[in-house]
């Protein structure tokens, strides 16, 4: 088993470009686990040492995330008041040890309906920047991630940045998780609300997406065009109805019902507008 660790992007699409079959790792916190007792026959190329894909930096038109930056990282660094629903997501993502590793840009990639990263990006607009030897691409992330542990990557790509825009407006955000216990937990249910106020304090802008109640997140866009032009105060959360969650599909497995994932669902998402309707 041949086994790389680079230290440029530049030379880990020249070994992906020249063993396309590649195991692509950073944390590794999914890819063992999963492994088992199997041996690996898989090249594996170790990204975790690729310092220039783990910054986190502000550009002209919002906020740069390295791929590699791990929840830690996240979790710890001075953002805008929108992302404060990521980094609650990244304080919850597994035990502290697994924050230390644990790379935004591989939770993306394994893409599980569960991933604690993709309610919060996806009210964020985030988009992913995958790398080749041809060149770069950027994908919104809704096009990245299309179903259970399936990805919009070519064999040849490294996905190097997640992407950002910025807002114009006053911003808050929240994100809420519910599993068997308070934490290292996979969630039966999770949601992440963000809202951006217009000068006259109503709603100018809304998201809101829901985790582990589909095979990929989904923002719900019939409650984000009903909250839209409406007083920012508490009294949102009376605005979202069990309608408004029709675009999901939970399924029954042994953390909960469909139903119980929908109810649980409709209650953070009026628990996450009260709370947000009160900040901005």
């Amino acid at each position: 088993m041949r086994y790389d660790h680079p230290s440029t992007v530049q030379e880990a699409l020249a070994l992906l470009a020249r063993a396309p079959d590649s195991v692509l790792i950073a944390g590794a916190t999914d890819f063992y686990p999963a492994q088992g007792l199997r041996p690996v026959t898989r090249p594996v190329i170790d990204l975790s040492g690729i310092d220039e894909a783990r910054t986190i930096t502000a550009t002209a038109d919002g906020i740069r995330i390295g791929a590699l930056a791990t929840w830690t990282d996240i979790a710890k660094a001075a953002l805008p008041p929108a992302f404060c629903c990521l980094q609650l997501a990244a304080r919850q993502v597994g035990a502290v040890q697994i924050q230390n590793v644990g790379t935004i840009g591989g939770n993306l990639c394994n893409a599980s309906p569960a991933a604690d990263g993709v309610p919060p990006l996806l009210c964020l607009d985030a988009r992913v920047e995958l790398s080749s030897v041809d060149g770069v691409r950027v994908l919104p992330l809704e096009h990245f991630i299309l179903g259970n542990r399936k990805t919009a990557r070519d064999p040849g790509e490294i996905v190097t940045a997640i992407l950002i825009p910025g807002r114009a407006g006053a911003c808050a955000s929240t994100f809420l998780k519910l599993g068997a216990r308070s934490s290292l937990v996979i969630s039966i249910a999770m949601v992440a609300v963000l809202l951006e106020a217009d000068a006259a304090g109503r709603v100018a802008h809304a998201a809101v997406a829901v985790g582990a109640c589909s095979a990929v997140a989904q923002r719900l866009s019939a409650l984000e065009a009903d909250l839209r032009g409406h007083l920012l105060s508490p009294a949102l959360a009376e605005r979202a109805m069990a309608a408004h969650l029709s675009p999901l599909s939970p399924i029954q497995d042994l953390r909960g019902t469909p139903e119980y994932r929908l109810d649980t669902a409709l209650t953070m998402i009026r628990r996450g507008l009260a709370e947000v309707g009160g900040l901005v």
